[in-house]
């Protein structure tokens, strides 16, 4: 048996397995590149490069600025900024957020846009009493009309870029394909305020989010304290409950004490749901309201003879908007945006640093970092990357694509784009839209050449054509990120997702040879 057929046997088990949904996601793309080890298809160095490739990396290093980003109170302040812009209107915070992603992904990536605001659009569902699925897939789908903003969205425009370079001599303006983003994106955002509602399934995520927006005022009316704001940038307040077995029981408590390490206040206590204004021993059951630093806060939740009823360090983070270190994680995303918009060096790199920066600058310890990073999708991403490798490598892509090529023979030059749509839509759910231009891209312009019209509208096609991965989460890293954050399963992204596959094949197809003639 062939090493091409091999490949697209593990392709189409692999496939049947996401669908059926039986086996997590992480553990079937770990076993992608051991099968293909193990049929002799990859050697073990190749099939397992793609957990130290560039772009798992720079995944992975997304999330811990995503994380930074939320632990300082910036997710948050952001979250509030669209929802008084949206308002409660469902439409207007999708248009807004849509808006959104998509114009940062033109100046950074998919990618980056995604992880960054993933955090936002989840605080804005559940303050707005929404699932954070709703909103997050019409994100990354917006993410991906974004990327053709400007030739420097994608790493899939850039490489069209630079054929276009190579073949034409004229190198793209930034831009260029403006007019086409822009299109893209009115057709998403459409579809998705429209239809989104019957097309999107309502799922919860596993980790549910809390509002902790308004838990300063919560707790000062439940324990009837007066006077400064329970909660700023340096301290703030938390309820403990009394365990069955806690070294606190029959300890006397009142108002306004210390606790033994100095650094909390007993703001208010509670026996048996009532307000207890005078000294008072405590018993099983009974809760206390701590005050005071948050770092000393997070220390008492850690105390197995307390009970956080809710954890400080979440409250924290949607409670108090631009907390400490928020200047700092700021910072660091500024420089990062200016350097992969510049495209002065490796997304990785940059990536990485922002990461180290991170830490090094104490806006996270090293922990919270870790914990910050979604490891299913870097999996899914390292996992994949086999099979997008074994496709090139073992020729079964090129075998299909110039099998198609063949079957159009001389239909005409629409023919030829609607043929490298379908060959791109298929690939482009299956590995990565990267790997899929990098297959798809020589195709077009050998294809392009024998039937003597211009490759340029040719190669932008392959462009919106490679925007159009999906159908599935594991096509792109941004349909990955939302993935675990909104609860979505493999089958959830294609109904919404094949609306607009359809139309952008349609805006391939009819609209770039009126702009770009062939």
């Amino acid at each position: 048996m062939s090493d091409s057929l091999i490949t697209l046997l593990v392709l189409a088990v692999t496939v049947v397995l996401f669908v059926i949904d039986r086996l997590p996601v992480a553990g079937v793309a770990m076993l992608v590149p051991v099968a293909l080890w193990a049929t002799g298809v990859l050697s073990l160095e190749d099939a397992v490069r793609g957990f130290g490739d560039p772009t798992t990396l720079f995944v992975a290093s997304l999330f811990v600025v995503s994380e930074a980003l939320e632990a300082t109170g910036v997710t948050a302040w952001v979250g509030d900024f669209i929802i008084e812009k949206g308002g409660d209107s469902r439409a207007r915070l999708l248009i807004t957020v849509m808006l959104a992603v998509a114009l940062l992904t033109a100046l950074i990536s998919p990618n980056g846009s995604v992880a960054a605001l993933t955090p936002v659009v989840v605080v804005i569902a559940v303050r707005g009493g929404r699932s954070p699925s709703e909103l997050l897939l019409p994100t990354a789908f917006a993410a991906h009309a974004g990327s053709l903003l400007l030739i420097t969205g994608s790493p899939v425009t850039v490489l069209v870029s630079d054929a276009v370079e190579e073949v034409d001599g004229g190198r793209m303006g930034l831009f260029s394909i403006s007019v086409v983003g822009v299109v893209l994106l009115v057709l998403t955002i459409t579809v998705s305020v429209l239809f989104g509602g019957r097309l999107i399934p309502t799922r919860s995520p596993e980790r549910s989010l809390r509002d902790f927006g308004g838990h300063a005022e919560v707790l000062a009316q439940h324990y009837q304290v007066e006077g400064e704001p329970l909660m700023d940038r340096g301290s703030g307040a938390a309820e403990f409950m009394i365990g069955p077995r806690s070294e606190f029981v029959s300890d006397l408590v009142y108002r306004g004490m210390h606790t033994s390490s100095g650094e909390l206040v007993v703001a208010a206590m509670h026996h048996k749901g009532h307000d207890v204004r005078s000294p008072m021993r405590l018993g099983v059951g009974d809760t206390v309201l701590l005050q005071g630093p948050w770092e000393a806060l997070e220390r008492a939740a850690a105390d197995p003879n307390l009970i956080a009823v809710d954890d400080p360090e979440h409250v924290r983070r949607q409670a108090v908007p631009l907390g400490a270190g928020a200047k700092r994680a700021l910072a660091v995303l500024a420089l990062m945006v200016v350097l992969l918009a510049t495209g002065a060096f490796p997304p990785a790199a940059v990536g990485i640093t922002a990461a180290v920066a991170i830490v090094l600058l104490r806006v996270l310890r090293v922990d919270q970092a870790y914990h910050g990073i979604s490891w299913t999708t870097v999996i899914l991403v390292g996992g994949m990357m086999s099979l997008s490798a074994a496709m090139q490598d073992s020729g079964a892509a090129e075998q299909l694509a110039t099998g198609l090529v063949d079957l159009i023979g001389d239909a005409g030059p629409y023919a030829l784009l609607a043929g490298l749509f379908v060959i791109t839509a298929v690939f482009g759910q299956l590995i990565s839209n990267t790997a899929t231009a990098l297959i798809v891209i020589p195709v077009g312009i050998s294809a392009a050449t024998q039937l003597g019209i211009s490759p340029v509208p040719v190669l932008v096609s392959i462009a919106v054509f490679a925007a159009g991965a999906l159908l599935t989460p594991v096509a792109t890293p941004a349909n990955l990120m939302v993935m675990e954050a909104a609860g979505y399963r493999f089958g959830d992204y294609w109904r919404l997702g094949l609306v607009l596959l359809v139309l952008y094949g349609a805006v391939g197809i009819l609209l770039v040879p009126l702009i770009w003639p062939m």
